[in-house]
């Protein structure tokens, strides 16, 4: 696919989260992706392999968190890569608290999947909202 094939796969995706529409989402994603987010001592960060496995983590991320606002805002395409800088801002469904995070996302591509995903946050803002 060519680096303007991959943003737009990317922001189909990001659509798809947006509008919940998981079966979209997950047919982006290659079966052996790699999927890692900070790992904070707390779900959902860390690593996980396989669509199965990506699954459970946007489960726990739907059990976890509400999204107020969710914005990819620049996209840097290179090769099979895909870099996305966002901010999201979200409350922990368990503590009720808030809180704000600009964040990076790296996608790499090949044959069209999805085969590995990055992503870099304020791992601080994270562990503050979900602390009791």
């Amino acid at each position: 696919m060519s680096t303007e094939q991959n943003i737009e796969a990317v922001k189909k995706a990001y659509s798809d989260f947006g509008r919940q529409d998981m079966a979209s989402l997950m047919g982006v994603f290659d079966e052996t992706i790699v999927w890692a987010t900070p790992d904070i001592g707390i779900p959902p960060g860390g690593t996980y392999r396989g669509k199965a496995e990506v699954a459970r983590f946007f489960q726990q991320v739907d059990d976890i968190w509400e999204f107020q606002e969710f914005e990819p805002r620049n996209y840097i395409a290179a090769g099979d890569q895909v870099a996305v800088q966002g901010y999201y801002a979200f409350t922990s469904k368990e503590t009720r608290k808030s809180g704000t995070s600009d964040w990076v996302m790296v996608w790499t591509f090949k044959n069209g999947k999805c085969t590995a995903f990055q992503e870099y946050v304020d791992t601080a803002a994270l562990r503050d909202v979900l602390s009791k």
